[in-house]
């Protein structure tokens, strides 16, 4: 039992574009006192710092009304209006101001020294700001280099959340169960001493990220478990859109080797998806978009094209269309990741398939990013604005994360400026018990029942869906989450086994909605 709490004015669980952004605009120049958690050991590992292609910003030719449009057409026009409104009118200011202006993120820049914008798939015109192809890891760093040198955040590293904590499910007092929803911080278990404490917060910021690691193929990082999704449905948050799992078309592909995003800024820049016999194809599945087609058209046409050849992948030919020294400019990540896999992207054909990427749903927010429970925010691919409805445009989600950071935070501010409290007394939140609990976390069954539940999602919730793969889907989690919860309820807690925990419910929670949606749209492909 840990008796200890800590006591922050604004906890923000997170540390990619979405969470800094809260924490910087949060802590403002004020001794309001704002906590940073990840579970990381580097407070950069988030899905920012591994977005190659860019950042949207506004280009030469480009306007509101412009970029609404690709938006809302790349979403299959079921996007929240408002919410895409708020990004195409206030994106590229906020953009401006505090990535350019304030961080100094060293955007690439035209021979006269203006800002270079770049077109990518589904974007009518230029408008991606980017450096080279490792856009997110330059924006992250800028990012936790500020929020480590502000005096009033303390950032902690290797602390994953367990719960949230809301007084309804966690007071002590027993008439909190009548009260409307809220959340009051966060059990949070500190990895290197192994113990949990209770982080009470007047606002809390969840900024948890994906759930690419729920598949067997992503792009994403090894904490893109849906943990802050899977603590949002226990505290009864509301959740939507949970079948729109966006697949990139093209990760990297090679047997018994990590998967890696080649970025859509690729094909933007003229390389055509090939088959193994070199023919281009994409021709016959998007005759009008063709290789610049929104990514659930290409991925699906990657699909299907390897289903009809027998091929275990397709290929991106670069070589053919951008000469070798521009190549190594314009992608020296990309070319370097290849290069340690003995592809040579200025000579080779490189070898891709689809991979699971982002997530278009998420936790229920307004358009302050306010979740269904008072105190609450989520901002960043854990929030479902609305934005990117049936599928995500490319390069919209770090504009996403970084106008929602902002004003998630404006808002928390604003009312505790106004003297918005927590609902509940610090007294009546008990401390974590774990006495008792003697089992140890395996790590070896934690990953074998994580491979059971990337299996089952990338076979039957994957790129194509169907009732009777879903139901089976449904079936087998159900199961093995009755095992993985007595197994929780028993064992001291790791961080793996917290994520387990979160990975199952999550499979369920994406499983069950596409199976309740049986029609396809966007990203969510059914072919019955």
């Amino acid at each position: 039992m840990d008796g200890e709490q800590v006591l922050t004015d604004v906890l923000v669980i997170g540390s990619g574009i979405s969470g800094c952004v809260a924490a910087l605009t949060a802590a403002g120049d004020t001794k309001r006192q704002v906590t940073v958690i990840t579970g990381a050991d580097d407070p950069r590992e988030s899905s920012t710092y591994y977005a190659q292609g860019g950042i949207i910003g506004r280009g030469p030719q480009d306007s509101a009304e412009l970029l609404t449009e690709d938006i809302l057409r790349a979403g299959d026009y079921v996007n929240n209006p408002a919410a895409v409104a708020i990004l195409a009118q206030e994106g590229p200011r906020l953009l401006r101001e505090i990535l350019v202006e304030r961080l100094g993120v060293s955007f690439a820049e035209t021979p006269s020294d203006e800002l270079e914008y770049i077109r990518e798939a589904a974007h009518s015109t230029e408008r991606i700001l980017h450096v080279a192809d490792a856009t997110g890891r330059a924006i992250e760093e800028k990012l936790i280099a500020a929020v480590r040198e502000c005096p009033n955040i303390t950032l902690l590293t290797r602390h994953t959340a367990v719960d949230l904590l809301t007084p309804a499910h966690h007071s002590r007092n027993p008439l909190s169960i009548y009260e409307p929803l809220s959340c009051v911080g966060a059990y949070v278990f500190d990895q290197r001493q192994g113990r949990v404490r209770a982080y009470l917060a007047r606002k809390t910021i969840l900024a948890s990220g994906g759930l690419g690691q729920i598949y067997l193929h992503t792009t994403n990082p090894e904490t893109a478990r849906g943990d802050g999704l899977a603590m949002a449905w226990r505290a009864g948050a509301r959740i939507i859109n949970a079948q729109y799992v966006q697949f990139h078309p093209t990760a990297f592909y090679r047997r018994d080797t990590p998967r890696f995003l080649i970025s859509e800024a690729v094909r933007g820049a003229g390389a055509r998806l090939v088959n193994a016999d070199g023919r281009p194809f994409m021709h016959k599945y998007e005759p009008e978009w063709k290789d610049l087609a929104p990514r659930d058209v290409v991925a699906r046409s990657i699909y299907h094209e390897m289903l009809e050849t027998k091929a275990e992948c397709v290929y991106l030919d670069l070589r053919s269309y951008m000469p070798a020294d521009d190549i190594r400019s314009h992608f020296p990540t990309i070319y370097g990741r290849c290069q340690e896999y003995g592809v040579d992207i200025t000579r080779d054909l490189i070898p891709v398939v689809p991979a699971a990427h982002y997530f278009c749903g998420g936790v229920w927010v307004d358009e302050w990013g306010r979740t269904t429970l008072r105190h609450l925010y989520a901002v960043g691919e854990v929030a479902c604005t609305g934005v990117h409805g049936a599928n995500r445009l490319g390069s919209a989600s770090l504009l996403e994360g970084l106008v929602w950071g902002y004003r998630a935070a404006q808002d928390a501010c604003r009312s505790l400026d106004e003297g918005g409290e927590t609902d509940i007394d610090p007294r009546d939140i008990p401390p974590w018990y774990d006495e008792g609990l003697v089992e140890t976390a395996d790590p070896a069954l934690i990953h074998q029942d994580m491979n059971t539940v990337q299996h089952i999602m990338w076979n039957y919730v994957g790129l194509v869906r169907s009732a009777r793969r879903l139901e089976r889907a449904i079936d087998d989690l159900q199961h093995l989450q009755r095992e993985v919860d007595k197994f929780y309820r028993a064992t001291r807690l790791t961080d793996g086994l917290i994520g387990l925990r979160n990975s199952v419910q999550v499979a369920l929670i994406v499983a069950q909605a596409a199976w309740e949606h049986k029609e396809s749209r966007g990203c969510h492909y059914r072919e019955d």
